[in-house]
């Protein structure tokens, strides 16, 4: 009776659906990790008034205000233009802390340079905190405008490894502060 004793070794269906779930978030945690250099898309705006364009603040230059611990907090994607039309560029920087594996919340801030030239450039605004729980995947500056697609979930029971929901959202320069509106309306990426 040497083939019962064996019995508990036949894969059984519930055995090959719980590693294919496996396989499914390691791939799904894997599509989100992006190298910390990674950048983004930029357009400069044609009209400076005749003046020659500052350079852009520098991300690497700032020190942001996110608690990583024990681990490094890496840029991860920039871009620049001159978000308040008043001739000198301003960087969006999206910041999370490192991880060797699965996607961090990100941070969005916007830096501009300090009138003095050897200062390091100041954070002047805050899009999206990493209380927020959101991940940033694209990110662009176009005619004073930015642009960023940003995954998130839909409930706090959605695991933290696989996010359901995707949300274009854009942030303009109007009255004196950045206002955020969403383009088009949220998408699920969850499938049924």
């Amino acid at each position: 009776m040497a083939g019962q004793d064996l019995l508990h070794t036949q894969p059984r269906p519930m055995h090959w659906l719980a590693t294919a779930t496996a396989i499914s978030a390691v791939v799904a945690a894997a599509s989100f990790v992006q190298p910390p250099d990674a950048t983004a898309t930029t357009s400069h705006n044609a009209t400076t008034g005749g003046r020659h364009p500052s350079a852009a603040p520098d991300p690497g230059k700032v020190t942001f205000p996110v608690d990583c611990g024990p681990n490094r907090l890496d840029v991860v994607k920039k871009a620049s233009g001159d978000l308040d039309g008043d001739g000198t560029a301003e960087t969006v920087a999206v910041v999370r802390c490192h991880t060797g594996a699965g996607s961090p919340p990100s941070g969005v801030y916007v830096l501009a340079q300090p009138s003095e030239r050897r200062a390091a450039p100041r954070i002047v605004a805050t899009l999206l905190a990493p209380a927020q729980q959101r991940s940033v995947q694209t990110l662009s500056v176009k005619d004073g405008a930015i642009s960023a697609a940003v995954l998130g979930y839909s409930t706090r029971d959605v695991p933290r490894c696989c996010p359901d929901v995707r949300k274009s959202l854009k942030w303009q320069w109007k009255g004196g502060k950045f206002v955020q509106s969403e383009l088009p309306a949220a998408v699920s990426t969850r499938r049924a």
